[in-house]
């Protein structure tokens, strides 16, 4: 008579069955991870395409492209930009709004643009106060904002965050990954040719015509018309991450202490040679906590929402000044592997990898008494990279980007 055998797993093949869920779960999990960067990927080149046709049709309605540092003056003291006042309002934005403020009835910002364009009633600390249409000055503080609180200027918007870029929060006062193309050079970069009233200083006016080469030139009027290189030979904007407050160096600039004009690499020494992703010890970096890259989406300066192509992609941003408010070489930068997005001037939407030719990252860029391949009107000293920034230099794109 035989006996019925209970049928089990013996320890040995329930070894071998957790060993091949473990190499599954491993070949798998980076295929999941891959599928979901290229999801946030085609996210972001999503916002970026909705920017460019905003652009598009900011162009078609005002007949040139949102002022990069442009905005309203009253007369009186810079404290007084950045307070509110009794009705009809007090405040002024000292002609420093971003090129991105102007854009958003354009990206579906309707109502946040009407709070922007009209007298804004202030709440905290002290209701009955207002501020006057367009809004204070964006440069201030948070301290400055908890006196008087205009929440515009705080406010994310989705269209203007890059979905692989995790930074949330204060310091930032409303965050951005996408700004405007400024060119290939530094000089006069800050101001342009004009105060912070509108009147055109002279002097500067003349010698930024031959230095700001981009398609956004600081407190000017530009227009398509103004692209005489081609729309889609010119890039218009461009992505960049924000900062994590972890000395990375495509966020947290760092102080060339020297005439970074002259060597767009002044800050490269100061590189963790250990973790090259990051400042070194030894880095002096420039500006507050609250002054870091993409930390004000509606301020002009370009550490908030501008972008030069002058070394490639994720490479180091660098201040001439201990403060980020002066000129610098400010890089796009991404979240993603191997580059970032840019907007041509035509709204296409190309993602420029880390590798692009960019010729000499130590040259000095073009200056307005410039000579050899600095003079006004050369081709870029950037290579392919450096061309595609400038909107009117004539230079032949002889490589596929």
């Amino acid at each position: 008579m035989f006996r019925k055998r209970n049928q089990a797993f013996t320890l040995v093949e329930l070894l071998v069955v957790i060993a091949i869920i473990g190499v599954l779960v491993g070949l798998l999990l980076p295929a999941v991870q891959a599928a979901r960067e290229a999801a946030r990927r085609m996210s972001c080149s999503n916002n970026v395409k909705q920017m460019g046709l905003g652009f598009h049709n900011y162009q078609s309605a005002f007949k040139q492209l949102p002022k990069k540092r442009g905005g309203t003056y009253l007369v009186g003291t810079n404290a007084e930009s950045r307070l509110a006042g009794p009705a009809p309002g007090k405040g002024n934005n000292l002609h420093n709004l971003s090129a991105l403020v102007g854009l958003m009835p354009f990206v579906e910002q309707q109502a946040l643009w009407e709070q922007i364009s009209n007298p804004y009633a202030v709440q905290i600390p002290t209701a009955g106060l207002f501020f006057q249409p367009m809004g204070p000055n964006p440069e201030m503080s948070l301290a400055q904002q908890g006196l008087n609180q205009y929440d515009p200027w705080l406010s994310n918007i989705p269209t203007l965050r890059c979905p692989s870029d995790p930074g949330v929060g204060f310091p930032a006062q409303g965050r951005t990954n996408y700004g405007v193309c400024l060119g290939d050079a530094i000089q006069f970069q800050n101001n342009g040719g004009r105060n912070q009233n509108g009147s055109i200083n002279n002097t500067r006016m003349g010698r930024m015509r031959q230095t700001l080469r981009g398609m956004f030139v600081t407190r000017e009027d530009m227009k398509f018309r103004d692209v005489l290189d081609g729309l889609s030979n010119t890039i218009m904007a461009g992505e960049f991450s924000t900062d994590l407050g972890d000395r990375d160096i495509s966020t947290r600039a760092a102080w060339a202490q020297g005439q970074l004009q002259n060597n767009s690499s002044m800050c490269k020494p100061f590189i963790d040679p250990l973790r090259p992703r990051y400042w070194d010890t030894s880095a002096n970096l420039a500006g507050t906590n609250e002054q870091q890259r993409g930390f004000k989406w509606a301020c002009g300066h370009a550490i908030h929402s501008g972008f030069m192509t002058i070394l490639p992609p994720n490479r180091e941003v660098c201040s001439n000044q201990d403060n980020t408010w002066f000129e610098g070489v400010y890089c796009a930068s991404s979240r993603h592997p191997g580059g970032a997005h840019v907007l041509m001037g035509d709204g296409a939407v190309k993602f420029i990898t880390e590798s692009i030719e960019a010729g000499n990252s130590e040259s000095g860029s073009v200056v307005w008494n410039g000579t050899g391949n600095r003079t006004p009107g050369s081709p870029s000293p950037y290579g392919l990279w450096g061309s595609l920034g400038t909107r009117a230099s004539k230079e032949t794109l002889s490589a596929d980007f």
